[in-house]
């Protein structure tokens, strides 16, 4: 029986080619390295499998550091051992391990043990990722580049830039500037871009209850397709004021830790649009069960990452395409980080990427170029 023979975890600092502005702080900034977790799963046949982890405190609570201690004293020794094929023995396992709480409980590092099992699994078994999630409904995804600007201007010009690398979807960055500045980024966007293109709003929890309903009116008239997690945490009776409100889509990210987050939601009546997001739900074993709950409501998806190399980029395609997410998808991190550790990777051409067939996740990783970008510890 194939079992988990050894799992490690690196800190790697890649170039970053782009600043990337949240409403909590700069998530990486140009000129500097921005650090991702590689996680590699040993299998007792000697085949071996990668997941990627993205630390953003700016967004979430989990770091560089603390993926890495969870991942080395907790999660780890009590994986290694285990039947590989059980992947819910081992979500359940690393649960009993860090226990969730308020959330999932270290979402991001239990991800990247998750990751790279079924990527290991897949190898073995030599097919892609998404024979094990079910098959896929799509051969492609469609991608939306972000707006991620310091003005109006800024705005305009970068997508301009998206326009030209042939994608017809984009994802503003809100909850930064206040009200006026925020919507005068959306305009912008709207102007330069060609009627009836997918805009897509994400405030990042930056807004109150009061000027989100006043944005979400304002984009409205900006023909906005989906305004994204305007509000704080865990708050089902405010979104069900936006959502009744009716004026744009509300989709739900930060707010959605887990498949039991995304029911409360729905019975309350406060989310037109889940944003399906591998590393947030704490892998694809839980991320399957929260987009069959969406699916089954009669919701429709969205799919998002956390600004991820190919390698987690890729992982999200697999998902996407596996559950049919025909909306557009951000996954934006060639916008903002080099995949400098990968020597094969997927191909993005017009704004589609095409969803991997090669064994496992579709990507090879380099170990000595992942020695090589390795942070000192």
């Amino acid at each position: 029986s194939l079992k988990i023979e050894a799992i490690e975890v690196t800190i790697v600092n890649l170039p970053c080619k782009a600043t990337f502005h949240l409403s909590g702080g700069d998530f990486s900034q140009v000129g500097q390295p921005t650090p991702r977790a590689i996680v590699k799963v040993v299998g007792s046949n000697g085949v071996v499998g990668w997941g990627e982890v993205t630390p953003c405190p700016t967004w979430c609570y989990e770091t560089s550091e603390t993926i890495t201690t969870t991942i080395r004293k907790y999660l780890a020794p009590a994986v290694v051992g285990m039947p590989a094929w059980n992947i819910d023995a081992i979500a359940r396992k690393m649960e009993r391990v860090i226990n969730p709480g308020a959330t999932i409980g270290q979402p991001l590092a239990k991800s990247g043990i998750d990751i790279a099992i079924h990527d290991m699994i897949a190898r073995t078994l030599e097919v892609p990722l998404y024979v094990l999630l079910g098959g896929k409904r799509l051969d492609k995804i469609q991608l939306s580049y972000v707006v991620s600007a310091s003005n109006a201007d800024e705005a305009a010009a970068q997508t301009k830039r998206g326009l030209e690398l042939g994608y017809a979807a984009f994802k503003i960055k809100v909850g930064i500037h206040g009200e006026e500045e925020d919507f005068n980024h959306v305009a912008a966007v709207y102007e330069a871009a060609p009627k009836g293109t997918f805009l897509w709003v994400d405030a990042n929890q930056g807004y109150g209850l009061d000027n989100a309903i006043r944005q979400a009116k304002r984009m409205a008239t900006l023909g906005v397709a989906a305004f994204e997690q305007p509000l704080k945490g865990s708050r089902p009776s405010e979104f069900r004021r936006l959502v009744e409100l009716g004026a744009v889509p509300i989709a739900i990210d930060e707010s959605l830790c887990s498949p039991t987050d995304l029911m409360e939601y729905i019975k309350a009546g406060a989310v037109d649009l889940p944003v399906a997001k591998v590393q947030r739900c704490g892998g694809l074993y839980w991320s399957r069960q929260f987009c069959h709950i969406a699916e089954a409501a009669g919701l429709r998806l969205m799919g998002s990452g956390l600004c991820e190399t190919d390698l987690g980029l890729a992982t999200g395609v697999h998902l996407f395409a596996a559950f049919g997410v025909d909306l557009p998808c951000d996954l934006n991190g060639r916008q903002f980080v080099e995949s400098s550790y990968l020597s094969q990777t997927v191909t993005i051409e017009n704004g589609y990427v095409a969803v991997p067939d090669r064994p496992g996740i579709g990507v090879e990783v380099d170990e000595s170029l992942v020695r090589r970008f390795a942070a000192t510890e």
